[in-house]
């Protein structure tokens, strides 16, 4: 069973979550709070394996949240969830460790697949999201030359890495490239040696800000 907590300040938007967590098979909603107040503690308490963090939120943000509970929690998976498709907010959210980004627009069904998908170590991104981070890393070629021959990242690992910031799952990765999940592990061990990083999540920032790949 997954644990999911879900800090969202709409009401209506709130318990429609939690109804739609709390009916969906293998997943189990533990908590729904308006705001990121207690944060920490609400989390100690109630151990959840994915957050739902909305980014607009009074007092302490969503943004900040996401900062506070990796401090805390490193390994903690967060899912965002926003109106926004600010390009900042987007590019934020990466940095300060959230394992998703995706609208509240996005379907019903497309929501709880995001949950499973970030608890199972995927990078889930709604399609106008993923969209706006993949040119965040496309820039022109004369105005950034190749940054990471330093890095020495093979193909398959730069094809590996680029699936990553695209938010595929291990699973989507190893169908992609065809290869099996284990040796998608593999390749992203590497990497995160090779680009001296520790997480997913600084793997994709750093390839977006040093334009990796």
């Amino acid at each position: 069973m997954i644990r999911v907590a879900i800090f969202e300040d709409n009401n209506s938007l709130r318990e429609g979550l939690f109804q739609l967590v709390q009916a969906a098979e293998g997943l189990s909603c533990v908590g729904a709070f308006p705001d990121c107040t207690d944060l920490v503690r609400n989390v100690e308490k109630l151990r959840p394996d994915v957050v739902m963090m909305d980014i607009g939120m009074p007092g302490i943000n969503g943004i900040d949240g996401v900062k506070l509970l990796k401090a805390q929690f490193p390994e903690l998976k967060i899912l965002m969830q926003t109106v926004f498709e600010d390009d900042e907010k987007i590019f934020q959210s990466i940095c300060a460790g959230a394992s998703g980004y995706i609208l509240k627009n996005t379907p019903s069904h497309r929501i709880l697949e995001a949950v499973v998908d970030t608890y199972q170590h995927g990078a889930p991104m709604s399609p106008t999201v993923a969209t706006r981070v993949l040119k965040m890393i496309q820039p022109p070629a004369a105005t950034h030359p190749d940054k990471d021959d330093s890095f020495r990242l093979s193909l398959r690992e730069k094809e590996v890495l680029t699936c990553l910031v695209k938010g595929m799952s291990y699973k989507l990765i190893a169908s992609h490239c065809f290869i099996s999940i284990d040796t998608v592990r593999g390749h992203i061990r590497s990497i995160y040696e090779k680009l001296h990083v520790h997480s997913k999540s600084e793997a994709v920032v750093k390839a977006i800000k040093g334009h990796i790949v």
